[in-house]
């Protein structure tokens, strides 16, 4: 009991401090103005795309129920990251983040980040059923099928960042404050435990490993099944049009995996400088993906029109 009663007095820390970016302090008030401007165009954007998919009589295909939940994901993602920076560059008490806070912050942050891999996945398997499948594609890929897959990526995705979220908040905080990145992660929060982080460190290699390099698999996978295909297909217009359909996805899917590369494979390096490789996928990726969907999307892009222009056409 004693034991247990010193452990709980060691636990002094109510609060973090935020070191941010590298850089950015030298002038605050133009990477605010940049990260204002970003977010704004990361929540406006992904939110078209999401009225529009969710309106549109003519987006009713399964892949775009998946765009739906993509763009809704994003919009969320850079909302628990962004505001909080820009918070950071106008005053130092921006910079501060409560305990509760930082553990929501990285609960939240993965659970979507998470759930986005697993989306990632789901839709690389539409591609394969709509490519190579295309007789059982309106069987195999119903309406309740699509519910329930998205369901399970949002389960998957809670489920996983809960596991993560526990392990990291039941250590003891007793000492340093300054977390030196952008946001609550796992890999800078553990530098500031009281006790050895090891197991921890293992746990999210593997964990985190095992999550990114399955899905990993699973999407090269659909896509040699899918490339195989559609070079079966005799004309080039037709092999023109099924990669026409994946290569938005495919552009996504490589913008998000390669920088949690070098985040997680490196649990223990540090400094606001580490930060760069998360700005990528946390903020200018969820900012990029409306417009890649849109320019290589051709339905999407005659759909918003429609929204945008409404009128005979």
């Amino acid at each position: 009991m004693v034991f247990k009663s010193e452990h709980l007095n060691r636990t002094a820390v109510s609060h973090f401090l935020l070191e941010g970016l590298m850089y950015t302090g030298e002038h605050p008030s133009l990477f605010f103005l940049l990260f204002l401007l970003i977010y704004s165009t990361t929540v406006t954007g992904n939110l078209l795309i999401l009225l529009t998919v969710g309106s549109d009589p003519h987006l009713r295909a399964p892949m775009y129920h998946f765009l739906g939940h993509l763009s809704f994901l994003d919009a969320c993602l850079s909302t628990v990251t962004v505001p909080k920076v820009t918070a950071g560059l106008l005053t130092q008490e921006g910079k501060v983040i409560s305990f509760q806070g930082c553990a929501a912050q990285l609960y939240c942050f993965h659970f979507l980040a998470s759930t986005e891999c697993f989306l990632y996945t789901v839709m690389a398997y539409d591609r394969y059923l709509a490519i190579c499948q295309p007789l059982h594609y309106p069987v195999a890929m119903s309406k309740r099928m699509c519910a329930g897959l998205a369901g399970i990526t949002w389960a998957a995705g809670a489920v996983h960042s809960a596991v993560h979220t526990s392990l990291t908040f039941r250590l003891l905080y007793c000492g340093p404050r300054h977390i030196a990145y952008f946001f609550c992660d796992i890999p800078p929060v553990l530098k500031l435990a009281c006790v050895d982080t090891t197991i921890n460190e293992l746990v999210m290699l593997a964990n985190i490993g095992v999550v990114a390099a399955g899905c990993l698999v699973l999407i090269v996978t659909s896509y040699v099944f899918i490339v195989a295909a559609v070079l079966r297909i005799r004309t080039a217009e037709g092999r023109l049009r099924a990669f026409s359909t994946c290569s938005a996805h495919l552009t996504v899917v490589l913008l998000y995996y390669l920088p949690p590369v070098c985040i997680y494979l490196q649990p223990r390096s540090g400094g606001p400088g580490a930060g760069v490789p998360a700005v990528f996928y946390t903020v200018v990726t969820p900012m990029l993906n409306p417009f890649i969907y849109t320019l290589r999307n051709k339905e999407v892009k005659r759909a918003l029109a429609r929204r945008l222009c409404p009128g005979p056409r």
